[in-house]
C-alpha cells in the first residue's frame, strides 16, 4: 500500500510509504535530528480498482472512499529535501472511517484544522477552481501515468502550500482536526 501525493500546485506526485500512515490517533513524538514540522492540509481517496494510465472520465470508477487529513514533514538543518521530510513514521495522518464521495459535494460540511485551539485551516479556504471531486479524479489520472494504483493506496492531494507547524523550541503542540462536526484526530506533537 502506498501514499501517492500530488503536492500542492504541481502536476508531478510522489509516494509515502505505509509505514508513515497514523492510523491510531496518537501523539507524534519527533526524532532528535528534526528542527521543524512543516505540514499541508489534504484530501485523500482510498484507490479500490488497480489502474495504469486512467482517463478522465473513468477515474470515478477507481475511487470509492474520501476523507481529509494532513501530511507532516520533518525538517533538519541538514537535510530539507522531499525524499527524507516524507518518509518519518506516523506523518501521514489518514483518518477513519471514511466517507462516501457524495458526501464531498455538500458544501456545508467543513472541514477544519486547529493548532493549540486556534483555527489555521478550513475547506472554506480552499483557492481551487474545481470542485474537490475534480481535484482528486485529476491527481487519479497524473499519478496514474507514473505509477500503476493499486487497490488499497491512497491518493492525497495538498490542499495549500506546505507550511510551519511547529519548531523545537515549541516543545509541545496540539492539533486537532474536525469535518462534518466529527473529530478525524486529536494529538500533540512532541519535541
Amino acid at each position: 500500500m502506498n501514499i501517492i501525493v500530488k503536492p500542492y500546485g504541481s502536476s508531478l506526485c510522489y509516494c509515502r510509504p505505509d509505514t508513515t500512515w497514523e492510523r491510531e490517533n496518537k501523539d507524534f513524538y519527533s526524532p532528535e535530528c528534526v528542527n521543524e514540522l512543516h505540514w499541508a492540509p489534504i484530501v485523500f481517496a482510498r484507490i479500490c480498482k488497480a489502474g495504469k494510465c486512467i482517463g478522465g472520465k473513468f477515474a470515478p470508477r477507481y475511487y470509492d472512499a474520501f476523507n481529509f487529513g494532513a501530511l507532516l514533514y520533518c525538517h533538519t538543518s541538514e537535510s530539507p529535501d522531499i525524499a527524507f521530510t516524507s518518509c518519518a513514521d506516523h506523518t501521514s495522518l489518514l483518518p477513519a472511517p471514511l466517507y462516501n464521495p457524495v458526501v464531498m459535494e455538500n458544501e456545508d460540511n467543513i472541514f477544519e484544522v486547529k493548532k493549540n485551539g486556534e483555527k489555521i485551516f478550513t475547506s472554506r479556504d480552499i483557492s481551487i477552481e474545481a470542485s474537490l471531486k475534480e481535484v482528486i479524479e485529476d491527481a487519479i489520472c497524473k499519478a496514474s501515468q507514473l505509477t500503476t494504483l493499486r487497490i488499497g493506496d491512497f491518493i492525497a492531494v495538498e490542499l495549500a502550500p506546505v507550511s510551519l507547524m511547529a519548531a523545537s523550541c515549541d516543545g509541545e503542540t496540539s492539533l486537532k482536526a474536525t469535518y462534518c462536526e466529527n473529530e478525524l484526530f486529536d494529538i500533540k506533537l512532541i519535541f
